[in-house]
């Protein structure tokens, strides 16, 4: 394990015929937290310690990459070019969730049966960032979290729009949020790979079910976010006071304390 991530605990979990190791940190109701490409970064490490910090417990499924390696570019497109031939990675489509968020889904349960409280949260970010929705299918995740949904990816006005999950998997997602369960989203308003219509598609779908939070990254922008801003709470994260990617970092810890710790 590297030195970065010494401080969690690591464990294989299997279901469906599929093993990954987890790594995990703290107590209470549990968050899983689910890197983007190209892995569990520094970066991705040290937001599930701030989930830890929040009296909750984090749990990062090692899905892809190298855990506690370091964020480059030739590293990330290394991780995505192995992930676009996975069996478990390329069904992802414009209505399928992929066998991944199964087993997602399944952790989920599992921790929320180990961790107890009213159910677990989820974050994706990036090429998981839309797993989190796929997972709200399962009762168990009561808190959902999108960071820059970048899949499917933004090739075509259809992709640029689409959620990556079934007709019926909608359905479901539509029937929780009636039954009072929110979802947050998280982009920088250029970004890319992250499009605007992905959110306007959860607005329409969703109604007031779902929080869009969209940082301006314009040119010119007031906060000096880059052109190229896109990973709101890991790498393009200025952890500052009053900055607004810290302000939407403490709205997503406000949420999930929230929504799993009701009592605090």
């Amino acid at each position: 394990m590297s030195d970065t991530l010494a401080d969690f605990a690591r464990e294989p979990f299997e279901a469906g015929g599929t093993t990954h190791d987890i790594y995990r940190s703290g107590s209470g109701p549990a968050v899983i937290v689910i890197s983007e490409i190209p892995g569990i970064t520094p970066h991705v490490a040290g937001f599930a310690r701030k989930v830890v910090e929040r009296g909750m417990t984090a749990v990062m499924p090692h899905l892809f990459g190298t855990p506690g390696r370091d964020m480059t570019v030739p590293y990330a497109a290394s991780s995505l070019a192995r992930v676009c031939i996975s069996s478990e990675f390329n069904k992802l489509a414009t209505n399928k969730s992929g066998p991944v968020v199964s087993w997602l889904r399944a952790l989920a349960r599992a921790e929320h049966e180990r961790c107890g409280g009213p159910g677990v949260g989820a974050v994706g970010m990036c090429f998981t960032g839309g797993f989190a929705l796929g997972m709200m299918v399962d009762d168990s995740v009561v808190a959902p979290v999108l960071s820059q949904p970048s899949v499917p990816f933004p090739f075509g006005a259809k992709r640029c729009a689409a959620l990556g999950i079934s007709d019926e998997e909608l359905r479901r997602v539509k029937e929780r949020v009636a039954g009072g369960t929110s979802v947050l989203g998280l982009r920088f308003s250029d970004d890319p790979m992250s499009r605007h219509d992905r959110f306007e598609t959860l607005r329409r779908e969703l109604g007031d079910g779902f929080i869009g939070v969209e940082l301006d990254s314009s040119k010119g922008n007031a906060h000096g976010h880059p052109k190229a801003a896109h990973s709101v709470l890991t790498e393009h994260l200025d952890d500052r006071e009053g900055t607004p990617t810290r302000q939407a970092l403490d709205q997503v810890l406000s949420f999930f304390t929230d929504r799993l710790q009701p009592t605090a």
